[in-house]
């Protein structure tokens, strides 16, 4: 099954922002291209509007954050989530493979 898909949704790959440290420069609004990133023109934050836009295993924003108020999750934590996710495609994948009818044709 190498080119089963585990759904975006399902993958815990987007930015998290320390409010304490951000000095709201819109450096992450200005630099994301998957418009991730909203202003709050209420609260003068910005705001991960729409995680899933984020491209799993960028972290190029936090790089470019000049206070270092952009996080992801450790990648080791990443890695064996991706992996315990993958395994459970894998199993539902197998398992509606079972259930499938025989479709082969019999003469």
């Amino acid at each position: 099954m190498a080119n089963l898909k585990v759904p975006r949704e399902k993958i815990p790959w987007f930015p998290t922002i320390d409010y304490d440290a951000c000095i709201h420069d819109q450096e992450c609004i200005n630099f994301c291209k998957n418009n991730v990133f909203d202003w709050n023109e209420a609260l003068g934050v910005p705001e991960v509007n729409r995680p899933y836009n984020c491209v799993v295993g960028c972290d190029a924003c936090a790089k470019i954050c000049p206070s270092d108020a952009i996080s992801f999750p450790p990648m080791e934590e990443f890695k064996a989530t991706l992996r315990k996710l993958i395994a459970e495609a894998n199993r539902e994948a197998e398992k509606a493979q079972k259930e499938e009818p025989d479709t082969a044709v019999r003469k």
